[in-house]
């Protein structure tokens, strides 16, 4: 029995046809995109600053002192935290819901801020326990009240100037 023979003909003159690149099935995350230039806005920045100063206010802040100092550090900074996947994740363009995301986070951001006003004076009204420590976190706290409120402010600035209204409007 015979094998049979396979002929191959090579033309150079002729260009090689590039080859697709193999297509991508849809998978259930593949409208997640990671926004790390979000970080690199003053937006961003003060997300960034929030969360590392709550850091330290809820390392100091101890609950025997005040514990509304410490639930409001808390708090603020999960809620910080679930904003910074939002713009991470680009959770906004991602869904197609009517929300006013803007107007969400300038109430979310602006209750944070005058939580935080109120905690730190507790917090420097407070004798029991460690006094430095309290007076330390205290101090963090204003710090902290101060980036809430510039946020606030920034997106007070965004939501009058209507720039980014809906999800479903951009």
């Amino acid at each position: 029995m015979m094998a049979p023979e396979t002929v191959v003909t090579v033309d150079h003159n002729k260009p090689a046809s590039p080859q697709a690149p193999p297509q991508q099935q849809n998978g259930a995350l593949d409208w997640i995109k990671m926004n790390v230039e979000y970080f690199k806005t003053p937006p961003g920045i003060l997300k960034i600053i929030q969360l590392v100063l709550g850091i330290l206010c809820m390392a100091l802040g101890t609950p025997w002192a005040s514990t509304w100092f410490v639930f409001v550090a808390v708090t603020a900074f999960i809620t910080t935290l679930l904003w910074s996947f939002v713009y991470f994740l680009s959770i906004r363009e991602a869904l197609k819901l009517p929300i006013n995301w803007v107007l969400s986070e300038l109430i979310s951001t602006g209750v944070e801020t005058l939580f935080y006003f109120i905690a730190f004076i507790v917090m420097f009204t407070s004798v029991y326990g460690n006094y430095g420590r309290n007076v330390a976190a205290a101090v963090f706290g204003i710090f902290n009240t101060l980036a809430y409120a510039a946020s606030s402010y920034l997106l007070y600035q965004e939501h009058r100037s209507g720039s980014s209204t809906a999800a479903g409007a951009a």
